[in-house]
């Protein structure tokens, strides 16, 4: 029954449409006919697009793996532009005037680092000179941003340069001071084998004045025995005296000997001194050779970091589409047709609703 009476009042409907369809045709074609004329009448328009890259660098993680850094992020680029904050200033560059500047609509390219801005103008020229204007002034705001940090890193670089510059005087100057020390004690070394050689001498001299001394005593000692006149007593104290001479001598000899052992000590710990001096001099090379090792390390990650800095670019320069994207004629007068249609079909039911209303209420009067 509940759709019998849907039915019915569906009917009704249709009935109502059919019996004012003039009501509902000829406005709606004289509405897409208007739609039609104004979308002749209306300047063509042209889609103008280009993608540009933002300024990056790289960093190196602690894998050691480079990343790609945007020195802006692509979507608050896509922002700015969006919020018109550099229509003002490419109007001002070009004399255009803000009241009929066009609007740029910005977007970030799905998974992409990449920037697509594009404009509807009937000027394709024109349009393009936009973009171009809009790169200039989003690439030399990026670029000041990484030419800080080109700036930086050729610091870094300068200051490491120096660093080994520094390191390698410093091996230069223990390079020399090791060829002094080996001077030395090529110098020492002579010294103590001329040392070496009068202790020797000495050695053999103090032998030859004890083997005296033996004799003259033997000497003695035999004319002692023998029965003393007064040549003997003569004799004796010649004895006497040059055992006496030669002690002299052998202690002179004992005192140089003793020089010489302490010349030679003093010598060969000037030798031992030398000798670690040398091998301080060779350790301290080896860590600031290191040093110049990393700092070389340093300096190629630098320049690779350096190497791997990129300006901003444009990948897809201004673009004109192939035909004109507005108006679009039919969907304007689709559009038009329809709502004509749908708006005069509510009217017409409208007044049918007030037609019989006015009739009830004179059927109850």
């Amino acid at each position: 029954m509940e759709q019998y009476e849907n039915e019915v009042e569906l009917i009704e409907y249709l009935n109502v449409l059919w019996k004012r369809r003039w009501l509902i045709i000829v406005p709606t074609i004289l509405l897409a006919l208007v739609a039609g004329v104004a979308s002749f009448l209306t300047p063509p328009a042209w889609e103008v697009d280009a993608i540009f890259q933002p300024s990056k660098f790289f960093v190196q993680t602690e894998q050691g793996e480079f990343k790609e850094v945007m020195v802006m992020d692509p979507k608050q680029i896509a922002g700015q532009i969006n919020q018109k904050s550099y229509d003002q200033l490419i109007g001002a560059e070009l004399n255009l005037d803000p009241r009929k500047f066009p609007k740029l609509k910005a977007e970030n390219l799905r998974d992409t680092k990449l920037v697509r801005v594009s404009l509807r103008y009937g000027d394709t020229d024109q349009a393009r000179t936009i973009l171009d204007a809009l790169f200039r002034h989003l690439k030399g705001e990026l670029d000041r941003k990484v030419d800080v940090e080109i700036k930086n890193i050729t610091t870094q670089i300068a200051l490491k340069e120096g660093d080994i510059k520094t390191k390698e005087l410093d091996i230069q100057s223990m390079n020399i001071e090791i060829e002094k020390t080996r001077q030395e004690i090529i110098a020492a070394g002579n010294k103590l084998k001329i040392s070496e050689e009068r202790s020797r001498r000495l050695v053999e001299e103090m032998k030859g004045v004890k083997t005296r001394i033996d004799e003259i005593e033997k000497q003695q000692k035999t004319t002692l025995g023998e029965k003393q006149g007064g040549s003997e007593t003569l004799g004796l104290l010649l004895y006497s005296n040059e055992i006496q001479q030669n002690f002299r001598y052998y202690n002179t000899l004992e005192e140089s000997l003793s020089t010489e052992k302490n010349t030679q000590e003093d010598l060969r710990l000037s030798l031992r001194e030398r000798e670690q001096a040398i091998k301080g001099f060779k350790t301290q090379i080896d860590k600031i050779n290191q040093a110049i090792i990393n700092l070389r390390s340093d300096m190629d990650f630098l320049n690779e970091k350096k190497q791997r800095i990129d300006y901003a670019q444009l990948i897809k320069e201004p673009t004109v589409s192939l035909s004109p994207v507005s108006p679009r004629k039919k969907v304007n007068v689709a559009i038009a047709g329809f709502l004509g249609f749908f708006c005069f079909s509510i009217l017409a039911l409208f007044l049918d609703y007030v037609e019989k209303g006015k009739k009830r209420l004179k059927a109850g009067s």
